[in-house]
């Protein structure tokens, strides 16, 4: 789960000036010795396989119906995500048709070896969850990491996920939650289950999975997919109200978003941030984030401090 809609960030790159906009026209001319500078990448613990920092989210987004209408400026999104590099896109069959979206989307262009496919399965008993995982194979073409939605039925559910994993039809095993009264649960699935994924809420206005959550997953060798990256996108719009603050260009940042962003990279544990977007601007935005310089625990501190006084 992720993203935001509704306010434009358009607003806030006018009110940084040029920077972000001579940013934006060298993105549109791609990648290159004039272009941005490639994606930053994290290791996945468990197999050493690099995926880039940045992924795409799918929840709300990618929920659509059949139209070009619709459906064209998330081609457009998704052939620019991997274009500039981007690997992980997130669903998960409780999103509604963004399963089936992304799955058509992805085998139009001929996208589908390019990206990391990651989606959950959302239900209880054995045999429900084989046949949700079946149909979620089906629409999407392959799926990478299969994942037990908010750990609904997980001891079941991930039983069933190794059980694909080792007969080769995905290739990890994740669980998932997106509250922080979830987090002593998910604490102990780590503890019993070591999968290789874990998704959380973790931002810089969601930062309770950090103060023990993460550390847990980086010593157990488990990956970490930050989900509500933009605190639900309330947090985000809060502070597109505003001027960004000097200090952001200290990071790097050319807009909120990248502060947002950038303050959850620059935890060592985090393998993956999952922003979702229908626009190529924003998602050129978001990937801006995935570049250096990278913000020390002091930034990190002023820029939850200003979060949380908005």
């Amino acid at each position: 789960m992720g993203g935001v809609n509704g306010v434009s960030r358009r607003t806030a790159l006018t009110l940084i000036g040029g920077g972000a906009a001579g940013f934006l026209a060298r993105s549109a001319r791609g990648a290159g010795a004039d272009g941005p500078p490639a994606l930053l990448k994290r290791r996945i613990p468990c197999t050493g396989e690099e995926l880039p920092a940045i992924g795409l989210g799918t929840w709300q987004i990618f929920d659509v119906g059949s139209g070009a209408g619709a459906r064209g400026p998330l081609a457009d999104v998704l052939a620019r995500f991997v274009s500039r590099g981007g690997r992980l896109v997130d669903t998960s069959p409780m999103y509604g048709r963004a399963e089936t979206v992304l799955g058509a989307l992805a085998a139009e262009a001929k996208l589908l070896p390019s990206l990391f496919v990651a989606t959950k399965v959302w239900t209880r008993g054995k045999s429900s969850g084989l046949e949700q995982m079946e149909r979620s194979l089906r629409l999407l073409g392959k799926v990478d990491l299969m994942q037990v939605h908010n750990l609904l039925d997980v001891d079941t559910q991930l039983a069933s996920i190794r059980d694909l994993k080792a007969a080769g039809r995905v290739r990890y095993a994740g669980v998932t939650h997106y509250t922080s009264s979830a987090y002593a649960d998910l604490a102990r699935v780590l503890r019993k289950e070591k999968p290789d994924f874990l998704q959380v809420n973790y931002s810089v206005a969601e930062p309770g999975a950090g103060e023990s959550l993460v550390p847990l997953a980086a010593d157990l060798g488990v990956a970490v997919i930050a989900n509500r990256p933009f605190g639900g996108g309330e947090a985000l719009r809060r502070a597109l109200g505003t001027p960004l603050p000097a200090w952001a260009a200290e990071a790097g940042c050319a807009s909120w978003a990248q502060v947002f962003l950038k303050w959850i990279l620059a935890d060592p544990a985090v393998t993956c941030a999952i922003p979702a977007t229908s626009k190529v601007s924003h998602l050129e935005d978001d990937l801006g984030a995935a570049a250096p310089p990278l913000p020390d625990a002091a930034w990190r501190k002023r820029a939850r401090d200003a979060i949380a006084a908005l």
